[in-house]
């Protein structure tokens, strides 16, 4: 009886363990793409903020706390919704099986994105979006496969090369001036920058 009991409280444990985990990745995920919502709408009801003008300016040293606010601006309903199914799938499987996942690639990506946008951008644009983030992501799921070789890793890199990959070889490319392929091509380096640091971690 004794036997019972305790494997039951220990399954109970685990069981619980596995929620709060959900619950807490969950929790951060909401907050993090329902700031970037909330930034959309306040830009939106009150135009005169000029919120968009916090983007990344190439080549001017203002230009450079695009880095930090640029993922939280879009320009248009439009441009947030093709950003948002990114942001949470390839967010949430960041933070798997480490939370500390999704801090790397989310910092890699938007100190990638901003910096190469802020180098290599056209003089006189701004950079906003999270698509810079959402390249980060898939570069980061995609690299930590090849760099830890674990058999999950490797099932996500695929699964992200099939879903993503075309759009991310055409996302970094300079085919269409009103999109920010500096952005693209820097969240995907910058991805696989924090997946190639945060490897020997992964491995332990």
């Amino acid at each position: 009886m004794a036997l019972t009991s305790s494997r039951t409280a220990v399954r109970s444990t685990s069981e619980g363990g596995i929620t709060e985990r959900i619950e807490a990745r969950f929790g951060l995920l909401a907050l993090f793409v329902g700031s970037i919502w909330a930034a959309f709408f306040i830009s939106a009801a009150l135009p005169g903020l000029h919120l968009d003008s916090l983007g990344v300016i190439p080549r001017r040293v203002v230009g450079l706390r695009g880095i930090l606010f640029a993922p939280f601006l879009h320009a248009s309903l439009a441009h947030i919704m093709a950003n948002t199914g990114g942001l949470v799938i390839l967010g949430w499987l960041t933070m798997w099986p480490r939370l500390e996942g999704f801090w790397s690639a989310l910092a890699g990506s938007m100190i990638g994105a901003g910096l190469c946008a802020w180098s290599l951008g056209a003089p006189g644009s701004v950079h906003i979006g999270a698509s810079g983030v959402v390249f980060g992501f898939a570069g980061y799921l995609i690299a930590r496969g090849w760099y830890t070789r674990n058999f999950l890793s490797v099932i996500v890199a695929l699964f992200v090369m099939f879903s993503y990959g075309i759009s991310m070889l055409f996302g970094v490319l300079p085919i269409n001036p009103l999109v920010s392929w500096q952005s693209h091509l820097g969240g995907t380096v910058g991805g696989i920058l924090a997946a190639r640091l945060s490897a020997p971690a992964h491995r332990k």
